[in-house]
C-alpha cells in the first residue's frame, strides 16, 4: 500500500495527520484543564508541534485560548516554529540537499 504513494503525497498525509493531532491535543488538554482532570503534558503538546504540527498547534492554541499566558511554553513553541520556518526558507532558497548536508554536519 505505501509503495503506491509518491514521497510528496506521503509527506502531505503525514503533515495533515500530525497537525490534526496537534490541534485536537490542545483542545482536549483545554477541556481536561476545565474539568480538573489528568492533563496532557506540555512535552507531549510540544512533541506534536516539533514533528510538523506547528500550524495545528498554533490554531488549537488560538481557537481554544489555551497555554497563551505560559511564557516558558510559549517561548518553546515560538522557537520550534521559528526553527521550522527557517529550515523551510533555507531549503527552498538553497536546495534541500544543502539542508540535509547541514543537518548531517550538525549531528555528526
Amino acid at each position: 500500500m505505501i509503495g503506491s504513494f509518491q514521497p510528496l503525497e506521503l509527506l502531505t498525509y503525514y503533515l495533515i495527520a500530525v497537525n490534526v493531532c496537534a490541534f485536537f491535543a490542545f483542545g482536549i488538554d483545554k477541556w481536561l484543564a476545565e474539568t480538573n482532570s489528568w492533563r496532557i503534558s506540555e512535552a507531549t503538546l510540544l512533541m506534536w508541534e516539533f514533528f510538523g504540527g506547528t500550524p495545528g498547534a498554533y490554531a488549537g492554541r488560538h481557537l481554544f485560548r489555551h497555554k497563551t499566558r505560559k511564557l516558558p511554553f510559549s517561548n518553546q513553541l515560538h522557537f520550534t516554529g521559528g526553527l521550522q520556518a527557517f529550515i523551510l526558507v533555507f531549503g527552498t532558497v538553497f536546495g534541500w540537499g544543502n539542508v540535509f548536508a547541514l543537518i548531517r554536519t550538525l549531528f555528526a
